[in-house]
Parts: C-alpha cells; sequence; structure tokens
C-alpha cells in the first residue's frame, strides 16, 4: 500500500455521513471495494465537498437527487472539482427538463420492442458474481434503414433513458439488497459478432447520441465492459482510442475476441448467462424478453421512488429546481461508461 493509499484510508470514514433530509436508503450504502472516494471511504475534506456541492445546488433552487450517493457519483466523474461537478449537475438537470425524463420514466410505452430486437437486442438479465445486473448488447443485425419503419431515432433514445432510469431504481437497489453491499455499476457485454467496418458509418450518429448520454447524465454507472467478437483490427484501433480515455475507464474494459467464454464465465455465472454466450440459461420465451434479476423477485424488489412520487408538473417546483429530470442508468449502444448501463 503506498503512503498516499495508507493516508487516505486513514482519513477514510468508516461509515458514510447520512444526510437525514436527501437520503432515505433502504439498501446498503457502504460500497465493497476500499476505493477513495466511493461510499464508505471517503475522507473528511470529500465528505466536506458533498456539503459543499449540496449547499450549491440548494441555493440556485434545486432540491431533487440531492442524496450523497447521487453527488458523490458527480464529483468522482469530475474529480472532485466542486465547481465542475455542479456545472455537470446543473446541466443534467436541464437536459431531464427538456428531455421529459420524469414523465417518460412513468409512461413510456416500447410495443415495438420486439420488432427492434429482431435488428438490435438490448437487455438486461441476472447478475454477474459481483450481485451487479449484467447489461446485453448485440450489434451484429443492426440495420437502422430497416429499424426505422419500425421506431425513431427518437424513441430509440427514449427508451435508453427509460431503462437507465430502471438501472438505478428498481435494478440496483434490489441487486444491493440480495448482495448485502451497495452495487452502483452494472456489467456490460457489447457483443461485436457479424459487424463489419460498412455498418459502422451508418450507426455513428445513433451512437454517438447514445453514448453522450450516458456519459454526461449517467456518471460512474460502468463496472465492467467486455466488447466480445471483437472484429480484426479493433484491438490496435482501441489501443489508440484508451489513449484518451480516463485510466480507471480503461481498467473496466475487456476487448475479446471469438474465445471469449472463459473470460466471461469468471465474471459471470454460467447459469445466469444466455446460451448464446457460452451459458446454461435459456429463458422461456427468450432471454432478451425475460428482464429477469433481482428486481423481478419480491425478496429485494421494493416500489421505485418514481412510481412512488408524483411526476413534477411543468412549471411545477422552482424552474431551477426542476430544471431537467435525471435518469437511472440503464442502455446505450456503444457508451463507455454507463451499465447500464452498460
Amino acid at each position: 500500500m503506498s503512503a498516499r493509499t495508507s493516508k487516505e484510508t486513514s482519513r477514510a470514514n468508516p461509515q458514510m455521513a447520512l444526510d437525514p433530509k436527501y437520503d432515505d436508503y433502504d439498501y446498503p450504502t457502504t460500497a465493497p471495494e476500499t476505493q477513495s472516494g466511493h461510499p464508505g471511504h471517503t475522507t473528511k475534506e470529500q465528505d466536506a465537498q458533498v456539503h459543499q456541492l449540496r449547499a450549491m445546488l440548494e441555493q440556485a433552487g434545486y432540491s431533487e437527487r440531492l442524496d450523497t450517493l447521487t453527488l458523490l457519483r458527480f464529483l468522482r466523474a469530475r474529480k472532485f472539482n466542486v465547481q465542475l461537478a455542479h456545472d455537470m449537475f446543473t446541466a443534467n438537470e436541464k437536459w431531464r427538463k427538456e428531455f421529459g425524463t420524469d414523465d417518460l420514466v412513468r409512461n413510456f410505452d416500447y410495443k415495438e420492442k420486439p420488432e427492434v430486437f429482431k435488428f438490435y437486442p438490448q437487455y438486461y438479465h441476472k447478475t454477474d458474481k459481483d450481485g451487479r445486473p449484467v447489461y446485453i448488447e448485440q450489434y451484429g443485425n443492426i440495420d437502422l434503414n430497416a429499424m426505422y419503419k419500425i421506431t425513431t431515432g427518437d424513441r430509440m433514445l427514449q427508451n435508453l433513458v427509460v431503462e437507465y432510469e430502471k438501472v438505478a431504481d428498481p435494478r440496483l437497489p434490489a441487486c444491493s439488497r440480495k448482495a448485502g453491499k451497495l452495487l452502483e455499476t452494472c456489467c456490460t457485454i457489447m457483443d461485436m459478432k457479424g459487424v463489419g467496418v460498412t455498418k459502422i458509418p451508418s450507426v455513428y450518429g445513433y451512437v454517438k447520441q447514445a453514448s453522450a448520454i450516458s456519459q454526461d447524465h449517467y456518471p460512474e454507472r460502468l463496472g465492467k465492459l467486455y466488447i466480445t467478437n471483437a472484429p480484426w483490427g479493433f484491438s490496435s484501433v482501441f489501443s489508440v482510442v484508451k489513449g484518451f480515455l480516463d485510466p480507471v475507464t480503461v481498467s473496466k474494459i475487456h476487448v475479446l475476441g471469438s474465445g471469449y467464454q472463459k473470460e466471461l464465465l469468471s465474471q459471470i455465472p454460467k447459469e445466469n448467462l444466455p446460451k448464446s454466450f457460452g451459458g446454461t440459461c435459456d429463458c422461456p420465451g427468450g432471454c432478451e424478453y425475460s428482464d429477469a434479476g433481482p428486481w423481478q423477485d419480491s425478496q429485494w424488489v421494493r416500489e421505485p421512488k418514481w412510481k412512488r412520487t408524483p411526476a413534477p408538473t411543468k412549471g411545477g417546483a422552482p424552474a431551477q429546481s426542476m430544471a431537467p429530470h435525471e435518469t437511472h442508468g440503464a442502455q446505450g449502444a456503444g457508451r463507455l461508461d454507463a451499465p447500464a448501463h452498460a
């Protein structure tokens, strides 16, 4: 252990200081790994930065999403620079309001999902060995021209956001209750089987939008990302790209070829992994439609907060306070920082 790490650990608070006004969690609030800035492993300075950020946001009229876990995620995303975290949070609130997130999570009906999934399956399915939701995306059959005869790019992004919201509540809280530890991230599989270079330009626009939503509005949601069946040359390209990414993010990404099963099964129990990926799970009706996981088990799931509280009315709470609505992590085509979702 380095001197710095030792010093930080000695200053870390063994129990996260909760704010009775905002922190009404009914699941564990201590992160399982000892990482600086994560819940249960914060220093006094970091706790003070949480209070400072909350005070700044309250003064600006915000009253939603000011709980400690959320503020810590925004602070970690901005290396505990309080002003940058403030700017990220307020930009997120503005986006939420403009996008209509709070209304979408309550009312969005993705009726065309079965047809869209023929081209682009995106789904949550059970948990990995750490207890986190597993999120799977398969790119091999993507055909945007065909998909846009079934749905629209806007509705695809709306579905993405709704799923992000459902990751934050009820999926991650249910997983945390079952695991007996705080889980804030997802384990993501991005399967590139069948993806050729000619398909990349046609999906770039959508992937760019989806990635922006993930990175700007759902920070600190990526636990591990496995890119399976990576096409020839992908590793070389990624070796260049990762030079521009945060080292912490890079450490979570694993680029695998067609022989990915051993590494994937070291992280995900065989009984939780669909047969198509080398596991033994074969849900009735298809794993991609089952949404199987602790969030479907009455022992672990609770009614999500967004169902328990009325949606804000237009112009309801202070204009600043309701600035944008926030969403919960879920699926993001090509994202490198979410689960979603990832």
